[in-house]
C-alpha cells in the first residue's frame, strides 16, 4: 500500500481511531494485524519473508539471552545468516550468477551472459518490498541482545509489531528495539497536539513528493530516456533535478511515515537533519538517511576499526561499498558510493592541511563554508548520475553527452511555467528546511491563532489540488 494512495488515506484514519477506541491491553494486535495488512495490500505472500525474519530473530534472541559461551555466537550467526540468506536469495541471487558467468567467460570457461537492460521505473517494484529495512531492523536488535545493549522482548506478538509496524516498516527509519519497543507498550491517551503535528508532518511529506519530487522526475525521465537528443546543459539540469527529486521523495516518505506514527503518540527517530545544507562530505553523511549510516557505523564500522584492528580508511571503503550494494544489485551503485567514499577519505586526510591553508590565506570561515558548500553539493549532484543510471555504461554515456555543451536549450519538456516552478519550489523547500529543519515543519502553525491555521490549510489542499503531479508514482526507497 503506497503512502501516496487513496487507500492509505482510508487506511490510517481506521487505524488511528481503532488505537484510540481498543483497549489498550489489545492495542498491539490491532497495531499488527493492520500493519500486515498493509504489507500484505502488495503481495500478500511476500507476508512470509516478513514472518521468517520475525519468528528467527525472536528465538535466537531469547537463546541468546538464555545461553552462555559458545551458544550465543551461534544464535547470533543463525540469525545473521537468515537474514543476510534472504536478502542475496531475493535481492542479489541474479546479480552473482550474472557476474560470475561473466568472469568464467572471460577467462575462457564459459558462455557470455546474456545482455539484459531494465529499464529505471521510479514505480517498479524489483524485490520484495522492505526486505532491507527490515531485515537490517531484526538484525540490529539480536546484535544488541549479544552485546548486551537491550533485553529480548518475550512476547512475541509486541516483537512482531516492533518488526512489522506499518508507518516504518517498508522504508525505514530503520528503528532499534530499545526506542521503539517500550513505545508500542506504552499507554498513551488520545492528545490533539500529537494529532496536529503528525498531520502536519504527513501534509509536508506529501507535499515534497506528489508536489516537488514527481513533477522534477518528469524533467529528469525525460533527460535519462535518451541522453543523446539532450546533450548539454540540458543533462547537467537533469543531474541536480535528480538529486533533489530523490531527497525530497526519501524525505517525503520519512515525514509522513514520522507523522503518521505521531498520530498515534509514537515518535520515530528523524531520518534527515538538512543534509542540502552541508559544507563538508562527513557532514553530508552525518545527515543523510540517518538511521541506516548510523547502522552502519554501529554494526559494521566500528566493530571493523576497535575489535579487528582495521586502519580506518580500509573500513571507511568497506562500509561504502556495502552502502553502494545495499541500494541495489548494479555496478553502478558500487561506483556511485565508492566514489563518495573517495570524497570522503581525501576530506579527512587532507582536513588539517587545509586548515593551515586556510588560515595562511586569511580566509573568512563563511567563504570557506560557501566553497565546501558548492564543492560538496556539485560532487553529490553529478555522482547521482551513477546511481540514477540503469548501468556503468549508460551512466558514462550520460557523463560523455553533458560535457558536449553545445545545447543551452534546457526547456526539454517545452514548458516554460512548469520549468520555472520546479526551481520555485525547489527554492520554497530549501528555505523551509534552513529554517526548520526536517523535524520542525509543525512549528510552521504552532501557537498561530486560529483563522492562520484554517488559512494555512486551505491554503494547502488549493496548492495539493492545483500542483501536484497526477500520477501514483512509488517512492524510490521502496525498490531498496
Amino acid at each position: 500500500m503506497l503512502f501516496n494512495s487513496f487507500e492509505f488515506l482510508l487506511f490510517l484514519p481506521v487505524m488511528v481511531a481503532g488505537y484510540y477506541l481498543i483497549p489498550f491491553a489489545y492495542r498491539w494486535l490491532w497495531l499488527l494485524l493492520g500493519s500486515y495488512f498493509f504489507y500484505m495490500a502488495h503481495e500478500p505472500w511476500l507476508v512470509i519473508l516478513l514472518l521468517i525474519s520475525t519468528v528467527v530473530d525472536y528465538f535466537c534472541a531469547l537463546q541468546i539471552a538464555r545461553t552462555g559461551s559458545w551458544r550465543k555466537k551461534m544464535y547470533l550467526v543463525i540469525s545473521i545468516l537468515v537474514n543476510a540468506g534472504m536478502l542475496i536469495a531475493f535481492k542479489y541471487l541474479s546479480f552473482i550468477t550474472e557476474n560470475i558467468r561473466e568472469i568464467l567467460h572471460f577467462s575462457g570457461a564459459g558462455s557470455p551472459a546474456e545482455a539484459e537492460t531494465v529499464s529505471y521505473r521510479i514505480g517498479q517494484i524489483l524485490l520484495p518490498v522492505g526486505i532491507s529495512f527490515y531485515t537490517f531492523q531484526t538484525m540490529s536488535y539480536t546484535i544488541d541482545v549479544y552485546r548486551g545493549a537491550t533485553n529480548p522482548e518475550k512476547h512475541l506478538g509486541k516483537f512482531a509489531l516492533y518488526v512489522a509496524f506499518f508507518p516504518q516498516l517498508v522504508a525505514g527509519p530503520i528503528e532499534r528495539a530499545s526506542r521503539l519497543l517500550p513505545q508500542l507498550k506504552k499507554r498513551i491517551g488520545l492528545n490533539l497536539e500529537n494529532l496536529r503535528q503528525g498531520l502536519v508532518m504527513m501534509a509536508w511529506g506529501f507535499f515534497l513528493k506528489v508536489v516537488i519530487a514527481d513533477r522534477l522526475g518528469i524533467y529528469v525521465d525525460e533527460a535519462y530516456s535518451d541522453p543523446e537528443n539532450h546533450h548539454g546543459l540540458p543533462l547537467l539540469v537533469a543531474a541536480f533535478f535528480f538529486g533533489f527529486q530523490i531527497y525530497y521523495d526519501f524525505a517525503g516518505y520519512t515525514s509522513i511515515a514520522i507523522g503518521a506514527a505521531k498520530t498515534m503518540g509514537i515518535d520515530l527517530m528523524q531520518n534527515f537533519n538538512r543534509p542540502f545544507f552541508s559544507t563538508s562530505s562527513a557532514q553530508f553523511w552525518r545527515r543523510w538517511h540517518i538511521s541506516f549510516m548510523r547502522w552502519m557505523m554501529d554494526y559494521l564500522y566500528r566493530p571493523l576499526v576497535k575489535n579487528l584492528g582495521w586502519p580506518r580508511i580500509a573500513a571507511v571503503l568497506l562500509v561504502f561499498f556495502f552502502n553502494g550494494l545495499w541500494h541495489g544489485a548494479s555496478w553502478s551503485f558500487v561506483m556511485w558510493s565508492m566514489l563518495n567514499a573517495l570524497f570522503l577519505v581525501v576530506e579527512l586526510g587532507t582536513a588539517r592541511w587545509r586548515t593551515r591553508l586556510f588560515r595562511s590565506l586569511g580566509l573568512p570561515r563563511k567563504a570557506i563554508s560557501a566553497a565546501g558548500y558548492v564543492a560538496v553539493m556539485g560532487y553529490m549532484m553529478l555522482t547521482l548520475v551513477f546511481f540514477r543510471a540503469p548501468s556503468l555504461e549508460e551512466a558514462f554515456i550520460y557523463f560523455g553527452q553533458m560535457l558536449r555543451v553545445t545545447n543551452w536549450h534546457v526547456n526539454i519538456l517545452g514548458n516554460y511555467f512548469e520549468f520555472f516552478l520546479s526551481f520555485t519550489l525547489i527554492l520554497f523547500a530549501q528555505t523551509v528546511h534552513f529554517f526548520k529543519g526536517n523535524s520542525r515543519i509543525y512549528e510552521l502553525i504552532e501557537n498561530k491563532p486560529v483563522y492562520r491555521r484554517w488559512g494555512i490549510y486551505l491554503g494547502y489542499i488549493l496548492v495539493i489540488t492545483l500542483f501536484a503531479i497526477n500520477r501514483q508514482n512509488s517512492f524510490i526507497y521502496f525498490q531498496f
